[in-house]
Order: structure tokens, then C-alpha cells, then sequence
């Protein structure tokens, strides 16, 4: 049983605490171990921690305690000897109490020391930044702690204790399993190991959030809290406390489903608690359009058109115990957003869905053509009629182009020739002449034909496929849609993801100037596309010009686009770059890049700027005016937003070797995310390598050559993780960056390489228009 002492841990909270931890709805319960419980006996500790102050005694960095009787394990500062780390026990019965040449601690108050202490049996071994620091065989036996009589302690040595830790911890993790020195020398606070904790704390990432979701109630006590990326235990009683609510956590029932009559209590209640959960999330963007849950990864978007008013967008996901989905989500104005049921999943002969296009016929009945898996499928369709395009049939044809095997066709002529094809990634469907025509991507192809020296040219690089079909039932192939050249492309990129529709000559849309956009991937080198004309009489696509929307990596991802009633073509596409594990820790993956509109200009290049209909998210808007930038310099826009905003910049005259904005950035510096104008290199630069904890932190450099006294017209958007630069309408770039401070919020103006001069700034605050 506790003993009263037990409570000083809480003064006046401790009661309730103990109702809430032994008791459901008035109902005692008995905590007795079971076979089906978590039991942990063996086990690694692993912290890192920076002590305030080397003269403290007897707090613990991380203690693994049973709350019902006085039991626990813990790394524990200077209880025995000064500045000495030790594992602490309940009556020092598994703690080695000769500890005079164990050595004394040195760190400095900004130093981070990673302490590990390893239980196998009955044998202990200490290690301080992957060293050896100690090792004994305990004189007591060896505790066994099980999940539900458990809790975690940061700050007091054990339950019921005055001594606290005060400094601040960054990581803190617990293994059910004793772990060798190489791996604890692995370790990076933040970075996950191929052996899964039985807990763990990852402050500069997720806050109090415990990431293996074992314990699921965790509190910050006596003034404790996370800052800039850890948690802080300053003031005396600072401490966090975290338990296992299995009692009042009552799973969802397996079998319920919509359809029932009733809403089971805990469907409301996971349903609120994860809705809290996204609204925490440092990262996740307010108005960029993510997953509402699931695991966007893959994420394409896809099957995207507009109707009846509406613009309809499918994303790719993979649904927990059903497979790849296409959610459904509905638009008037391109910013807010209403969930459909998922259009397209698994049944009706195919295992899930990848990529693939929207079409509404003239009739209004709409098309989603789409990747069937797995195996020899090929490419499947589905209709809807109704008025809102909720209720999707797949054709009873499927598959409408057949594959001989994952992704490719082979046939054989009466001649006794080979046609090989690719039946994956189906693009749009369009219509001509009253036939119907669809391309296919290329990736399996060549894959298996194309990558080897001596291939065929033939197979070799990008392409994709055409097909014609006069009912959407029956599809014939028609041939390769168009020539690459060589000098635009490797022979080692794909065509997958494939879009193909008119291009306008103006952002609002209007007529169509009479060019073609077909936009890609390649796997390897991301987003890119062609311009050309459209040789209907010869179904053949003739590219005038080719351009990418990443250069240093695959980031800007599965582009997707449509025709709006205003003429405009409007894309999206998926950034790739998320966090390890980010579905498993968080209940979300995916992120889009804003909505763009696209167009051709007078010289035959693209131009690209975000959608009009985002200016609808400004409010609290602030101008600047003339300002002057000396080389090195730095102008600070107060009263920015920093982690939600869009900026407006026009530089004129244009010297400086170096001209832009940081943001994202910490008061000092430590962070900060530069978005920049090359004048020598003739780049836009997107500059993330100090942008904080994760991510790919590549330096994506944009080709931009501004024309002789062209001013420099940037907009930029910040959301959390998302950060969006556009420049002249010529250029734009998209990643992600995870900022590991909480301060992270500077924005900076700068001139690196000569003066500067910026004839205006306009900041806005952007409304999050997702609804969580």
C-alpha cells in the first residue's frame, strides 16, 4: 500500500490523483499483475539532462516508480555523493552505495549529458555519454514494474520525496530490454533507434507527449514546463508525472461502425482527445491542407476537378486496417474545406488505390481513373452521378487497361512483336472528338527495360503512354504521347503522376492560350513539367519547353491539377520531407503546398503564383516603407507573426550580392530559415540548413535571372512547418522545416554583399482555416 508520505509529492492534489489512478465511476479497482499486462524487469534508462546547479543533491532525471507500493529505479543526481550520477532504488537495495571513484560531474548549465544505466539481472552498468561510468552486481534482486501500477517521475527521486532534479531534460527514454554500449552511443536525443522504446519523452519535438502512447496522462507539476525544446524543472517542486489510464480509457468497440444506431462514449471521447492533439502540434499547418488523420505517406494528390460549383480534391492515404484510400475533400474557395467519405479504397477486385486523375464528362457524371493494386491489376475507374459526388461505383469493367504484371503490359503482335507499356499512374482523362484519352506513367518500365547501358533508347528516360477509348470501358493503346530530349532530362527519371490540360494566358484564367501542360514527377528529381502544343490530328504531344519545381531533391512531390469554370489551372502537390515516424507519434502525415495558379506567358515559360482566394485569410496587416540595408545589416519586422504570416517584399535596384528575408528565426540566431535572391548565381535560394531539430535540410536553389532594373517581388508564406517563397511569378519554392525552439519566431530582412533598398513590405497574420 502507499504510505502517507506518499502524498507530499502532491499536497493538495494527491487524493484526487489517487481516486482518478484507483477508482472508475465509484468502482475500486484492484491492480493485480496479469499475464496480459506490460511487465518490465530488465531494462535500459537513457536521459539527457543539463543540472542548473552542480551543488543540488538527491533529484532524479527519470525514475520509473510503482505507485502502489514504495518500489522504483531511477537516475539520480548527488543523493550519496557530490556531483556523483547514480542509480537510485528504493532503500539503496539495488544501488551501489561505495561510489567514491565514481566521477563527479562538470557540465555547465548549457551542456546536455547523456546518462544511460543498463539493469540485466542483477548486474548495473552506468555509462555518461556513451562511456563506461560504473558497474556493479546489486545486492538485492531485481524489480519487476508492470504498465498499470506504474508511473514516470522527472523531478523527485521517487513518490512522496523533497528532493527534486532542477535543470532541464531534452530526451528521456525507457527500454524494456538491456541495451549494449554501441547502441547507446547511437542515440541522438530526438532520433529514433531501430529498437522501439517502451517509453519515451522527446521534449524538442513533441512536447509532454509520450510517444509510444503507453502513458497516456502526463502532468506538468510545481511550475514545470517545456521550453525551447525541453522540459524545464526550475522551481522547487518542478516535476512531471505520468501514468497509464487503462481503467478509464475503454477501448473502441472493434465492430461499431457508422452505421449503428449509437455513438459509443469513447468513439467522443478519442475523437476529442486526438482533435486536442493536432490543435498542439507544433508543426502541423494551419492553412495548407493535411490529412485530418491517418498516414499520408504516400500522400499524392489526386483525382482533383471542379463541378457544380465546387472544386472537389482526392488525397492518397493509407487507412488503418483497410489500405491505400482516397480521402475526399470539397471546396467553394479553394481555402475551406469539407470532408467527403473516402471516394475509392479497397474492394470491388483490387487491393487499395494509387495515383491517378478526375474528369466530369459533359453529362456531369465524374471519373476518378486511379492504379489498381496489387499485382498484375492495371488501371481502374470509378463513377459518380450525384450531385455532391459522394457516392463512388467502381465500373464493373475494371481494369479498364490490363497489366501482365506490377505496373507494365507486355503483348505480343500477330507479327510476332513485343508492345510493352506502362499500365500505372493513369493521368486525367480528357476528351476529344467524343473519345475519351488517358496517359500512363513509365516507372515500372523502366525500371525493368530502361536503366541498364545498353537499353533501347526507347525504354530509357521519361515517358508516358496514350490511350483512347470510346465508352470509358474499352481502352486502346495508341503509343508513347511524346519524344523526350535528353538535354532536358536523365535517363534515369521517370514519368509518373502525370497531368495533362490546356494552359491560359492569364493567372485569372480566361481562354486558352493554345499550350499544354503536362506535369510530372520523376521519383528521383521530383516535380517538373513540359509546355507544348497539342497535335490532336496525330494524337502526339510536341514540348517546346521543360522546366522542374525542385532541384536539389524530391521534396515538391505528385502534382495534381484541374480546370476551374474561370479557365484557370490550378494545381497542388505533396511535400514529401516528413518526420520520421510522424504518423505513429502524431495520428497525421501529409502536407500540400499551397494552391497555385498556372499559366504561359508571352516568351513561352510558366508563371505560377498562389491562388487569389488565400488573401482572404489576411487580417492584422502592417506596411513598411523605403527601407535601406547596408551590407550585413539586418531589419527586424516587429509585430510579425512569425509561425503564421505571408509577407509581400519589393526590393528595387538591385546591388547586393545577397538580398532577402530570414524567417522562423530565434532571437539569437540559432534558428532561422533564409529565403534569398543570388544576384551572381542568378538563384532563388531557400536556405534551411539552420531551420532547426529535423527534416532534409538541403539547400534548394531555384534558376531566376531578374531582366536589367527588374524589381524583386517576393511573397512569402510561413505555416509552422511549411514555408512557401514566390518570386516575379516566375519561380517558386516549397519545403518544410521543424524548428526545435519555441522562440523561433523572428522575421528579418538582410542585404549580404552590398546595400539594399526595399521599396515596400506588407505582412499579414494568416487565419488557420483547417478546422484542427
Amino acid at each position: 500500500m502507499l504510505k502517507c508520505s506518499t502524498l507530499k509529492l502532491f499536497p493538495c492534489i494527491a487524493l484526487a490523483f489517487l481516486l482518478a489512478v484507483f477508482s472508475v465511476r465509484g468502482k475500486v479497482l484492484a491492480y493485480e499483475s496479469s499475464e496480459s499486462e506490460g511487465k518490465i524487469t530488465d531494462k535500459t534508462l537513457v536521459v539527457w539532462s543539463s543540472p542548473s546547479t552542480l551543488s543540488q543533491r538527491g533529484g532524479s532525471a527519470l525514475t520509473i516508480n510503482d505507485i502502489t507500493i514504495d518500489r522504483f529505479d531511477g537516475i539520480v543526481f548527488a543523493e550519496l555523493n557530490p556531483k556523483v550520477w547514480m542509480p537510485g532504488s528504493n532503500n539503496h537495495s539495488r544501488t551501489h552505495q561505495e561510489q567514491q571513484g565514481w566521477k563527479k560531474e562538470t557540465a555547465d548549465p548549457n551542456e546536455f549529458v547523456q546518462i544511460a544505466i543498463v539493469y540485466e539481472g542483477k548486474e548495473v552498468t552506468v555509462y555518461r555519454n556513451s562511456e563506461h561510468y560504473a558497474s556493479y552486481t546489486m545486492s538485492g534482486e531485481p524489480y519487476t514494474f508492470t504498465d498499470n501500477n506504474t508511473a514516470i517521475l522527472m523531478g523527485p527521486r521517487h513518490i512522496g520525496i523533497d528532493d527534486y532534479f532542477k535543470g532541464r531534460i531534452k530526451d528521456a527514454r525507457i527500454y524494456d530490454k538491456p541495451l549494449n554500449k554501441a547502441t547507446i552511443a547511437s542515440m541522438k536525443p530526438g532520433k529514433s533507434t531501430d529498437i522501439k522504446p517502451w517509453a519515451w519523452w522527446d521534449f524538442s519535438n513533441t512536447g509532454t507527449y509520450e510517444k509510444t502512447g503507453r502513458f497516456n496522462s502526463v502532468q506538468l507539476l510545481g511550475g514545470a514546463k517545456v521550453k525551447d525544446g525541453a522540459l524545464v524543472l526550475l522551481d522547487d517542486g518542478a516535476k512531471m508525472f505520468a501514468t497509464i489510464e487503462n481503467d478509464s480509457f475503454v477501448p473502441i468497440p472493434s465492430n461499431w461502425s457508422k452505421e449503428d444506431p449509437m455513438v459509443p462514449e469513447p468513439v467522443v471521447r478519442s475523437s476529442r482527445l486526438l482533435r486536442e492533439k493536432l490543435l498542439s502540434d507544433p508543426y502541423r499547418p494551419g492553412y495548407h491542407f493535411c490529412p485530418p488523420e491517418g498516414n499520408g505517406m504516400p500522400g499524392d494528390a489526386n483525382g482533383c476537378f471542379f463541378a457544380n460549383g465546387r472544386y472537389h480534391l482526392m488525397y492518397l492515404y493509407e487507412r488503418a486496417g483497410v489500405g491505400f484510400s482516397w480521402g475526399h475533400i470539397s471546396s467553394l474557395d479553394l481555402v475551406h474545406w469539407r470532408h467527403h467519405p473516402d471516394s475509392i479504397g479497397p474492394g470491388n477486385g483490387d487491393l487499395g488505390c494509387f495515383s491517378g486523375g478526375g474528369f466530369v464528362d459533359d453529362n456531369g457524371v465524374a471519373y476518378l481513373s486511379y492504379w489498381m493494386l496489387w499485382g498484375a491489376k492495371g488501371i481502374g475507374i470509378a463513377k459518380s452521378d450525384d450531385r455532391h459526388y459522394s457516392n463512388w461505383e467502381k465500373l464493373k469493367s475494371n481494369p479498364v487497361i490490363q497489366s501482365t504484371e506490377w505496373g507494365i503490359t507486355e503483348k505480343t503482335k500477330n507479327s510476332g512483336d513485343k508492345i510493352i507499356y506502362g499500365s500505372a499512374d493513369p493521368s486525367n482523362i480528357w476528351k476529344k472528338d467524343g473519345k475519351y484519352y488517358m496517359v500512363t506513367g513509365n516507372l515500372l518500365v523502366l525500371k525493368k527495360y530502361g536503366l541498364k547501358p545498353d537499353s533501347p533508347e526507347d525504354m530509357k528516360g521519361d515517358r508516358v503512354y496514350l490511350f483512347e477509348s470510346e465508352d470509358l470501358k474499352d481502352w486502346k493503346y495508341k503509343g508513347i504521347f511524346y519524344e523526350r530530349n535528353p538535354e532536358w532530362t536523365c535517363d534515369d527519371e521517370d514519368n509518373m503522376c502525370p497531368s495533362f490540360l490546356p494552359l491560359p494566358s492569364s493567372p485569372v484564367g480566361g481562354k486558352p492560350s493554345g499550350k499544354y501542360l503536362l506535369l510530372f514527377i520523376s521519383h528521383n528529381k521530383g516535380c517538373q513539367y513540359y509546355i507544348g502544343d497539342y497535335d490532336k490530328k496525330n494524337d502526339q504531344f510536341i514540348p517546346t519547353n521543360h522546366g522542374r519545381m525542385t532541384w536539389v531533391d524530391n521534396d515538391y512531390f505528385a502534382p495534381e491539377a484541374l480546370i476551374d469554370d474561370q479557365g484557370r489551372q490550378i494545381m497542388w502537390a505533396w511535400l514529401k520531407d516528413n518526420p520520421e515516424d510522424e504518423y505513429k507519434r502524431k495520428g497525421w502525415s501529409g502536407v500540400y503546398g499551397l494552391p497555385r495558379s498556372l499559366w504561359v506567358s508571352d516568351d513561352g515559360t510558366l508563371r505560377m503564383r498562389p491562388v487569389k482566394e488565400l488573401q482572404k485569410l489576411r487580417y492584422n496587416e502592417k506596411k513598411w516603407s523605403n527601407i535601406s540595408l547596408s551590407s550585413g545589416k539586418t531589419k527586424k519586422l516587429k509585430g510579425v507573426v512569425g509561425d503564421s504570416c505571408e509577407l509581400e517584399i519589393v526590393f528595387n535596384n538591385i546591388t547586393s550580392d545577397q538580398i532577402g528575408v530570414k524567417v522562423r528565426k530565434s532571437p539569437n540566431g540559432e534558428e532561422e530559415t533564409l529565403l534569398y535572391y543570388d544576384r551572381n548565381k542568378k538563384e532563388l535560394v531557400f536556405d534551411p540548413t539552420e531551420s532547426g531539430i529535423d527534416g532534409w535540410l538541403n539547400i534548394e536553389r531555384a534558376p531566376l535571372e531578374l531582366k536589367r532594373d527588374e524589381k524583386l517581388k517576393l511573397r512569402v508564406f510561413v505555416d509552422k512547418s511549411v514555408i512557401e517563397i514566390y518570386a516575379n511569378d516566375r519561380q517558386a519554392i516549397c519545403r518544410r522545416v521543424y524548428p526545435g525552439r519555441s522562440d523561433s519566431l523572428g522575421v528579418e530582412l538582410f542585404s549580404k554583399g552590398g546595400k539594399a533598398k526595399i521599396e515596400s513590405v506588407k505582412a499579414w497574420e494568416m487565419m488557420p482555416s483547417n478546422p484542427y
